[in-house]
C-alpha cells in the first residue's frame, strides 16, 4: 500500500462530546478504506504532537472549523503545509468554513470524499505573526447575529459556563438554606423567595449592554496603495483570498446621506491600521492590534474535495 493511502485520523476531543455516532462512523468508514492510525487528543499539546509524529501518513482531522484551522496553523509554523494536504471530515457545531471550502458535511459523505477525492490547491492568507486565514476575515468581527463578537463572545462562553454549573449548584444552596430555615413560616419563605427572583429579573443581561460596532477609522493599503485613510470611517471591512492568486478586499465606508458604494479591489499584500480593532479570522476572533499586514500564498495549503 502506498503512503499517501495511509491516513492518520486526528479526531478533535470536541467532536467526540458533541457527536460520538459520526465519529464513530467516519472512523468506521476510513478505516474499511484504508490503513489508518486514529489518535485521540486530549488537548491542543496532544493534538500538535500527533501531527508531528504522523511520519508519511496523510492527517485526517475529524472535528469542526476550528480543529481544521488548528490543523493547518500547526503545520504552517512546521513550514510543511508546501508537502502535506489535509484532509477533513465536518463533526461540531462550527462548520461554516468547512461548507464554503465545499467539503461534504454528512459523515460518511466526507469519509468517502477522504478516500476518493483529490487534492485541491487553495490559497492562504499568512499575517506577519504566522497566523493563517483560510476563508475570510472581517472587521469588525461579527457573529451569526449580526453583533460585534470579541471579548464578549469569550464572557459569553463564560457566563454560559457558570450559570450551567451554577443552576445545580444554586439548586443545592437552596435546597440546604430551606432546610436550615425551617423556622421560616410558609409565607415568609414564600416573600423571600419572590424578591430573589424579581431581584435576579431585573438584573439586565450581560449580552444586552454590550454597544453594537460603530464606525471604525482606519488606513486599509492594498499592494501598497492607500485604498481609504483614517479620515474616512468605514463600517466594515473584509478580506477573502482566492480570487485569481489574489484576495479580493471590500471596505464599506460609513454613509453619509446617499448610500455609500462599497470599494472593491483585489491584491496580494493587504494592510490594515489605526485605533486598536479586532478582527475575525475564519472561527476566531483576535486583537486588539494597531496594525496588521495580510499576504497571499497562491496554492498555499491542500484541502482534499470531492473529485
Amino acid at each position: 500500500m502506498a503512503a499517501s493511502d495511509q491516513l492518520l485520523v486526528v479526531i478533535d476531543p470536541v467532536a467526540r462530546r458533541t457527536d460520538g455516532e459520526s465519529v464513530r462512523i467516519a472512523k468506521d468508514v476510513l478505516s474499511a478504506g484504508a490503513a489508518t492510525k486514529v489518535c485521540l487528543p486530549e488537548g491542543p499539546e496532544e493534538f500538535a504532537r500527533a501531527l508531528a509524529r504522523r511520519g508519511s501518513r496523510r492527517p485526517v482531522v475529524v472535528g469542526d472549523d476550528r480543529a481544521l484551522l488548528r490543523a493547518v496553523s500547526l503545520l504552517h509554523r512546521q513550514r510543511e503545509l508546501a508537502g502535506c494536504g489535509v484532509s477533513l471530515v465536518p463533526v461540531g457545531g462550527v462548520l461554516s468554513l468547512a461548507r464554503a471550502l465545499g467539503v461534504p458535511v454528512g459523515a460518511v459523505a466526507a469519509a468517502r470524499a477522504v478516500l476518493d477525492g483529490v487534492e485541491r490547491r487553495l490559497d492562504l492568507l499568512v499575517d506577519e505573526s504566522d497566523g493563517v486565514v483560510l476563508g475570510a476575515l472581517r472587521i469588525p468581527p461579527m457573529g451569526a447575529g449580526g453583533g460585534m463578537r470579541g471579548a464578549e463572545e469569550v464572557d459569553m462562553g463564560g457566563v454560559g459556563g457558570f450559570g450551567n454549573s451554577g443552576s445545580s449548584g444554586g439548586s443545592g444552596g437552596f435546597g440546604s438554606f430551606g432546610g436550615g430555615a425551617s423556622g421560616l413560616g410558609g409565607h415568609a419563605w414564600l416573600r423571600t423567595c419572590q424578591s430573589l427572583v424579581r431581584t435576579l429579573a431585573a438584573r439586565p443581561a450581560r449580552v444586552a449592554s454590550v454597544p453594537g460596532p460603530g464606525p471604525s477609522r482606519l488606513r486599509v493599503e492594498v499592494d501598497g496603495v492607500t485604498l481609504v485613510d483614517l479620515d474616512q470611517p468605514v463600517e466594515a471591512v473584509s478580506v477573502t483570498p482566492g480570487v485569481a492568486g489574489g484576495a479580493e478586499v471590500e471596505v464599506r465606508p460609513v454613509s453619509v446621506g446617499a448610500e455609500a458604494s462599497p470599494l472593491r479591489v483585489v491584491g496580494r499584500r493587504v494592510t490594515v491600521s489605526g485605533a486598536d480593532f479586532r478582527y475575525r479570522a475564519d472561527s476566531v476572533v483576535s486583537g486588539p492590534v494597531r496594525t496588521r499586514t495580510w499576504t497571499v500564498r497562491e496554492g498555499g495549503w491542500g484541502l482534499t474535495l470531492p473529485s
